[in-house]
């Protein structure tokens, strides 16, 4: 009884075993492919708002697929590694330098705090267009991305 059991046990983690490493494999089919490089951080107050768009609609309406904040002083040379599926993406960052989530404005609408976009330094005074700053992922390999901040 008891060599029965312990082959049903022995069994049962084998089976167990093999269901979460498919489960791993299945849910995990990107690694971190993208590094960001943040060139131009003024200070080390506050910290660096990424957000990533899948469109120009996601953009124009704020509303990023994926956010993420980084504390500018526990970033590494001021590199960042994102995770992203296969697709066409764009980013753009914000040094929050005062850490209060948003981009702050002067008496004329100029924005006050660095920001900047995925290979792409915006000159302009208007916001770009996301295809100005978008890129692709086409497979889990890594990607070097370059964004220098603007501050105005």
């Amino acid at each position: 009884m008891k060599l029965i059991t312990s082959v049903l046990i022995s069994i049962l983690i084998t089976i167990t075993s093999i269901f979460i490493d498919e489960l791993e494999n299945k849910t995990n089919t990107t690694k971190n492919n993208l590094k960001v490089v943040i060139d131009g951080v003024r200070s080390n107050e506050g910290k660096i708002v990424v957000a990533v768009f899948k469109d120009q609609e996601g953009f124009k309406s704020r509303n990023p697929v994926k956010r993420i904040e980084f504390n500018k002083i526990n970033l590494d040379k001021n590199k960042i590694v994102l995770n992203l599926e296969p697709g066409i993406y764009g980013i753009s960052i914000l040094d929050d330098e005062n850490d209060n989530n948003k981009m702050d404005y002067n008496f004329f609408g100029m924005p006050k705090e660095g920001f900047g976009f995925s290979n792409y330094y915006h000159t302009g005074l208007s916001k770009p267009h996301f295809d100005d700053f978008k890129f692709e992922i086409i497979d889990t390999s890594e990607k070097l991305i370059s964004i220098t901040l603007r501050y105005m």
